[in-house]
């Protein structure tokens, strides 16, 4: 069967290339079917090759367990050696703070208290509230091209001098176009007033 597939594939190749030289569809087309034919009979011959492997061994497990209860024991054995296998899997695997030298193992006790060092520095680092400006001193603000300082991340809008800002990586940009991408001034150094006044 294999010996016809590979005839087919090698005039299917040939009929190309004579499509190809004489510019001619129809050789191309019939190129096209030889290759179809090819795959078509490489499948029928991997069903009738899988049929055949299927049917010896189905007829072959009724003749060894001709008895009924030799099948059932079967599956019950095939599934014995599988519990211990995954009992010594787990068993391969240490619980915590079984591994090394236990010299070796950090307390896990200063873990916490490192993370409740870390939240204590979040909360004074947390975002200021939102500066309070009155609806006139809105209207000045839109039109100033007065820089201030943003932080990636963080909603607020800051004057360079703001303690918040501290080691900060900022980023400048006018008011007027902070206030329309959403920005909000900072409750600490108040951007809003500080700005208004300087242009009144």
């Amino acid at each position: 069967m294999l010996y016809i597939v590979l005839v087919l594939v090698l005039a299917a190749l040939g009929l190309l290339v004579t499509a190809l030289i004489t510019a001619s569809s129809l050789w191309a087309w019939v190129s096209i079917g030889l290759s179809v034919l090819a795959g078509l009979l490489l499948v029928a011959d991997w069903l009738r090759r899988r049929r055949r492997s299927a049917a010896p061994s189905a007829p072959a497990a009724p003749a060894v367990s001709s008895p009924e209860p030799e099948p059932s024991e079967a599956p019950e054995s095939s599934e014995a050696p599988e519990a211990p296998a995954e009992e010594e899997q787990t068993t391969l695997i240490p619980a915590a703070g079984d591994l090394g030298d236990p010299a070796d193992t950090p307390d896990p006790e200063p873990a916490p208290e490192a993370d409740a060092s870390a939240e204590a520095e979040t909360k004074p680092d947390s975002d200021p509230g939102v500066e309070e400006t009155p609806e006139a001193d809105v209207a000045v603000l839109a039109d100033l091209e007065d820089e201030v300082v943003v932080v990636d991340e963080h909603p607020r809008y800051h004057l360079r001098t703001c303690p918040w800002l501290g080691t900060r990586d900022t980023i400048p940009i006018g008011v007027g176009e902070a206030r329309q991408l959403g920005f909000t001034p900072c409750d600490r150094c108040h951007p809003d007033a500080t700005l208004v006044a300087a242009h009144r």
